[in-house]
């Protein structure tokens, strides 16, 4: 059965929406998961594209995967790198990062010339654990040829992160995690296993039920624990399932900043306005300033 039932909050940034369902009100954190983010599926104005100017983070790893579309992730280690549809760019910012994400420019090119870029896809934050939350920034990117896939007939399912029906993934955890990516074709059905402390499924695409009750799309169920489960698609379907290691200590959240301290919070805010975080090589005119008031993001204590 499911336990929690979590309805996004969408954010209209113009070129395409985001819907998000972590944090809220009712809740803040599945396993490690503290920011759970689906933005679009969209298409960009000719000559448009994505632009995530540099902006900070602490005691966090950012996950970004597509379903459609590319970014390019440029951050203050001197990364870059392209990330497309079934790859995974696990960014670990510990004691600070600084990082951007825009559209490639050959994507904003073939939008100029008529043919309109699309963005489809999630981003999450990953809270990391107890005695890691200030290791060093690094940086991880996975290609889709290198996640391992459960496959069979009506069914493709990607494990981004963690163990899923015996397969690991590669990703880097620094607190146990399971993610998932699970196509499936109508009527066909897949097992959620019981084995995570925490876990959550949303229907990005299509329609799909859970034990025979419907699931909304866009909407996060957390699952109670310990209870396997089916998930089945009433027509084609793209689900995402998420979780891992319940957290005995809390996580505050405010605009990028992740930490168990608000003290650190306020330090790292007062660090971005004084410009003490590094910069981007590559993309260093810009910055996303610091919110007046309460940001979009933010944590219910």
């Amino acid at each position: 059965m499911t336990l929690q039932t979590i309805t996004p909050t969408t954010h209209d940034l113009g070129d395409f929406k985001v819907r998000r369902t972590l944090p809220s009100r009712g809740r803040t954190m599945v396993g490690p998961f503290v920011f759970v983010d689906q933005f679009g599926p969209a298409q960009f104005d000719l000559g448009g594209g994505m632009d995530v100017r540099p902006h900070p983070h602490i005691n966090l790893s950012t996950v970004t995967y597509l379903f459609d579309g590319a970014i390019d992730h440029r951050d203050s280690l001197g990364t870059f790198a392209t990330i497309r549809p079934g790859a995974v760019n696990l960014m670990t910012a510990g004691s600070g990062i600084v990082h951007s994400e825009r559209s490639p420019e050959a994507e904003r090119q073939r939008s100029a010339g008529g043919h309109q870029g699309r963005i489809s896809g999630m981003q999450t934050w990953l809270a990391l654990p107890d005695g890691k939350e200030e290791i060093d920034p690094a940086f991880q990117h996975i290609g889709a040829d290198d996640l391992p896939i459960l496959e069979d007939s009506g069914l493709k399912a990607r494990i981004i992160m963690g163990e899923l029906w015996g397969k690991t993934a590669p990703t880097t955890q620094h607190a146990q995690t399971i993610y998932a990516d699970i196509l499936l074709d109508a009527g066909t059905s897949v097992p959620i296993e019981a084995g995570a402390d925490e876990r959550a499924v949303l229907v990005a695409l299509g329609d799909a039920e859970l034990d025979g009750d419907a699931l909304e799309r866009h909407t996060l169920y957390v699952l109670a624990p310990g209870e396997a489960m089916t998930l089945r698609a009433t027509s084609d379907a793209r689900v995402m399932l998420l979780g891992g290691e319940a957290f005995a200590t809390q996580r505050h959240v405010w605009w990028n900043f992740v930490s168990s301290s608000r003290e650190r919070i306020a330090e790292a805010r007062e660090a971005w306005k004084a410009k003490a975080f590094p910069d981007v090589p590559g993309d260093s005119e810009e910055r996303i300033p610091i919110p007046e008031g309460q940001p979009k993001t933010v944590s219910y204590p």
